[in-house]
């Protein structure tokens, strides 16, 4: 419990630093969010209406679906269009390139997006002065020994891509200075992104999310914590590699994720166990909609056309449909994405313990069905592409009815709690619990997103975002519910 004591006795030191005080502006005008986002998709379900599903999402509609986000993302396919010699073949590549690029260029209806052409050159790959000068602070601060030595001309820095509610940058010691005592020669620095200040201020966040990491620490479920401040944290860094979507569908992998779900489920932690999370997180998102206001011309157009949706008759219908759908309250992770992922280094590449998930700003208790839902939703989007939108999304990766029980059933394993005469009925039974909260997940990331456009500044085309969720969330509940 050596790791607990120490992380308490940081947060500890710091209440007394935050207790009173409110998020300086700074934090507000950086704030590229590491939530992990859930993913709209498909929701098959059992029997004839989970063939019914998979045959309608996989056809015309799924093309459709398709062709529609190829007009706000082109390139969803995967395609790489190669410039050529500039002979015949070679402009009409070039031309093909540059077509592709206008198309990006463009709003889900196919309007010129103003948002879009400020990206037109891809992500940012710089770090800015100001936050390289407050990082360094941080790590000379709270690391000490040997960051302390160095100057800020010394200090490491570079950018971790992925991140969608935190800004999250891996700093180093310089390779000549080695660590002096037990301060690391790197971190992970997550700054806190906008809507999660918003949403986690005051001291009792703050103690909350820093007991809870420094628990799943201690029992090896998570980084350790070597530093928090009202702005964000400092973090172990991890050697790894960050899965991709792809990697979702693969059967060991899918296994191993749904073996740390199942661990993660059964831990029993000092927080509020009644079930307010989901419904309660949606309605505070959904009041701050109803209030929100717009400045730039593309956020106003696709932010009406978004309202054309009566959300909170949506929102009724849906907690209706959910008190109807039998699902035990565990403690959820709520984000299990790629991004939220890592495969450790040095790691048998057949080791079923290859695998960690971090980033827990949203985890809480909440009911079940919605981490499996969630996941699966997950399948289905690519945060790693590098031009506007910065996301792709393929409705036909959302896992099909055989890829689901294989995660179910390996879940079913490591949970040890259901008999066999009783497999079949509980398995069945789950398919339908994470595909309908499957449509919470489109529910829930599509307003955060709307409020992420309004809020944040990492980049990241949220309207765009949201009106892909709550597209997949109506043709999903004409498909389910």
């Amino acid at each position: 419990m050596r790791r607990v004591a120490d992380s308490l006795l940081i947060i500890r030191r710091q209440l007394v630093l935050c207790a009173g005080r409110t998020v300086p502006p700074c934090c507000f005008r950086s704030s590229r969010l590491w939530t992990r986002v859930a993913l709209p998709g498909r929701n098959p379900a059992s029997g004839a209406s989970s063939r019914f599903f998979e045959r309608t999402l996989a056809g015309k509609d799924a093309m459709q679906a398709g062709h529609r986000f190829a007009e706000s993302a082109p390139g969803h396919d995967g395609a790489v269009h190669v410039r050529g010699p500039l002979g015949t073949d070679g402009v009409e590549r070039v031309a093909e390139e540059e077509n592709l690029r206008v198309a990006a260029l463009r709003g889900a209806n196919g309007d010129e997006d103003s948002e879009a052409e400020s990206y037109r050159d891809g992500r940012t790959g710089e770090v800015d002065q100001e936050t390289k000068g407050r990082a360094y602070a941080w790590c000379r601060d709270f690391l000490s020994g040997s960051w302390k030595s160095i100057s800020e001309a010394d200090f490491q820095i570079s950018i971790v891509s992925g991140g969608l509610s935190n800004l999250l940058y891996k700093c180093s010691l310089p390779d000549h200075v080695q660590p002096v005592g037990v301060e690391p020669s790197r971190v992970l620095l997550r700054i806190y992104g906008a809507i999660l200040q918003i949403q986690c201020h005051g001291v009792d966040s703050l103690v909350s999310e820093s007991v809870m990491f420094a628990i799943l620490a201690e029992r090896e479920l998570g980084p350790r914590l070597y530093g928090i401040f009202p702005e964000g944290r400092l973090e172990q860094y991890l050697p790894s590699k960050r899965l991709h979507t792809e990697h979702l569908q693969d059967p060991a992998i899918s296994a191993e994720i749904a073996c740390k779900m199942a661990r993660f489920h059964r831990m029993v932690m000092p927080f509020n166990k009644e079930p307010r999370w989901l419904f309660g997180t949606i309605d505070r998102y959904m009041e701050q909609i109803m209030n929100i206001k717009f400045v730039r011309e593309a956020h106003i157009k696709k932010f009406k056309k978004l309202m054309k949706y009566d959300l909170p008759a949506e929102l009724a219908s849906l907690r209706a449909l959910l008190a109807a759908t039998p699902s035990p309250v565990v403690f959820c992770h709520n984000d299990v994405q790629e991004g939220n992922i890592l495969m450790l280094d040095g790691r048998d590449r057949n080791s079923s313990d290859k695998l960690m998930l971090i980033d827990f700003e949203y985890s809480s208790y909440n009911y079940r069905g919605f981490d499996f839902g969630n996941h699966f939703c997950e399948w289905v989007y690519d945060y790693t592409h590098d031009q506007w939108p910065f996301f792709k999304a393929n409705l036909d990766n959302y896992p099909n009815r055989q890829q689901q029980l294989h995660f179910i059933r390996h879940y079913l394993v490591e949970s040890e709690d259901t008999a066999l005469e009783d497999r079949a009925k509980v398995e069945e039974e789950m398919i339908v619990e994470a595909n309908r909260y499957a449509l919470a997940s489109h529910f829930l990331w599509g307003v955060w997103s709307i409020i992420q456009a309004r809020l944040s500044k990492i980049e990241f085309g949220y309207m765009d975002y949201a009106q892909h969720r709550f597209d997949s969330y109506f043709k999903q509940k004409k498909l389910f519910a």
